[in-house]
């Protein structure tokens, strides 16, 4: 199977957003792509204030609403999407790509105000959802964020507060692609390697991470954690950035990149707009974990 990580420099424009990434789906999909993946945050970067307070999120959340109705493209809706927010945009724009291209699409992340089980969030804040899409346009697939970036950087910005504009998930995800068993996961998470254990235990042979590390704890830390997840979890990872500088105080990281099982990286975009792909080898897995079965020897939980 061939994959391919969609790099991005998002901005606060949504409708220049989805232009630049039905771009670089189309451009995958040319060159073989049958599985893509997009960054985090894809269509609406600046879409929501990090350090808003409450009714101010609840005012962001209506006017992202409104911006929803007006931007992005119409699609066929899955057999597995059943909530109101499956008639946003958004998930049309997905759909509609998936099914144009006859490809599997990682839709990154977008803000959903509801959760799985259809309840909405009345505080104001949202989900930041990963969706996934199949070749017929239907959404498989839904994992909601885990782990939120509270934390404080020694960039412009300084301090990052996710969980005042996000909810966090609790459930794991994994789908079947094709002959792959696809696990998911969204930027902060690659620093928990528990969920990445949990996804194996699964049964994910291949783990998507849509990412906006910042440009400085991504310049430390993105390509050993993403190495580490897949020799750790002798799996595929195939990683989506957003990769630029985004306004005064937002500059993210990039590289965006596929490494395989034994942690070699197979392709990498440096920063920028880009597509790093490669062709993956489910023998591969098979083989390096039949040689060094970690997963039997474990001794600790």
């Amino acid at each position: 199977m061939r994959i391919a990580a969609l790099q991005m420099v998002s901005t606060s424009s949504i409708e220049q957003n989805l232009s630049a990434a039905a771009r670089l789906i189309a451009s995958a999909a040319e060159a073989g792509a049958t599985l893509v993946v997009l960054p985090e945050v894809f269509a609406t970067l600046e879409g929501l204030s990090p350090l808003a307070d409450v009714g101010e999120r609840m005012r962001e959340a209506d006017a992202f609403q409104k911006a929803q109705e007006s931007s992005g493209e119409k699609g066929s809706q899955g057999s597995n999407q059943r909530d109101d927010e499956d008639a946003s945009p958004l998930q049309h724009f997905l759909s509609s790509q998936a099914a144009q291209h006859s490809l599997t699409i990682v839709g990154g992340t977008i803000p959903l105000l509801s959760r799985p089980d259809g309840s909405l969030i009345e505080d104001g804040r949202v989900r930041a959802s990963s969706l996934v899409f199949n070749p017929q346009g239907e959404r498989v697939a839904r994992y909601d964020k885990i782990h939120l970036f509270d934390v404080k950087v020694n960039d412009a910005q300084s301090q990052y507060s996710e969980s005042l504009s996000y909810e966090a998930g609790s459930e794991l995800a994994c789908v079947e692609v094709g002959e792959w068993q696809l696990g998911l996961s969204v930027c902060y998470d690659l620093r928990f390697a528990e969920l990445y254990r949990q996804l194996t235990a699964l049964g994910a042979q291949l783990v998507a991470v849509p990412a906006a590390f910042t440009a400085v704890t991504g310049a430390a830390h993105w390509e050993p954690l993403l190495r580490a997840r897949a020799i750790e979890n002798q799996c595929y990872v195939v990683a989506a950035a957003q990769g630029g500088r985004h306004s005064e105080t937002r500059e993210t990281w990039g590289r965006s990149m596929v490494v395989d099982p034994w942690g070699k990286v197979l392709d990498c975009v440096a920063t920028g707009e880009g597509i790093a792909i490669a062709d993956i080898d489910l023998a591969l897995v098979e083989d390096i974990r039949s040689r060094m079965p970690i997963q039997q020897q474990r001794r600790l939980s």
